[in-house]
């Protein structure tokens, strides 16, 4: 196994850990349900959202079959990420990936385990007494913004890899 990819691995099992343990906690140890919104700075809480649709809650459907197809979806996507993990040339790119990867699993798992994302983190700010929120996401949601933000740098402005002879 190349360092680079090795690098990726760990980038998504990092990410899957500490997107569970987050979850874990706050559903079952913090009890967020009974508790939230917890009010963390003037500009953050802590909330409990069930997304039961895909990034920022866009096709909310709770039907079994969607739910069965977005799990297919994301069954292949991430498939298809491990495949450009494996052929990456660029530790950025290889961990960005891992962490698109590790990110799509935490929220896969939720999927599985109660038919929703749970999702908790919530930034807001109010101007002139009108509230304006930011979409309620998670560790997972954090990680794939991320690695697709790395993707992109390093797609763009990273260094260029040696051309061959």
């Amino acid at each position: 196994m190349t360092a680079p990819l090795r690098s990726g691995l760990i980038a998504a099992v990092v990410t899957l850990i500490l997107d569970q343990a987050s979850k874990l906690w706050l559903l079952n140890i913090f009890d967020i349900a009974h508790r939230a919104p917890v009010h963390v700075t003037p500009f953050f809480d802590l909330v409990l959202a069930w997304n039961i649709g895909i990034s920022f809650g866009w096709l909310q459907n709770d039907s079994q079959m969607a739910q069965l197809s977005l799990m297919a979806i994301k069954a292949i996507a991430v498939v298809l990420l491990a495949i450009w993990m494996a052929r990456s040339q660029t530790v950025l790119a290889t961990v960005a990936l891992g962490m698109i990867i590790g990110g799509a699993i935490g929220n896969a798992i939720d999927r599985l385990a109660y038919g929703a994302v749970v999702d908790f983190a919530l930034f807001h700010i109010e101007i002139g007494g009108q509230s304006y929120n930011w979409y309620v996401f998670n560790i997972a949601d954090v990680a794939i913004v991320a690695g697709v933000a790395a993707l992109l740098y390093d797609s763009f402005i990273g260094v260029p890899a040696a051309k061959a002879p």
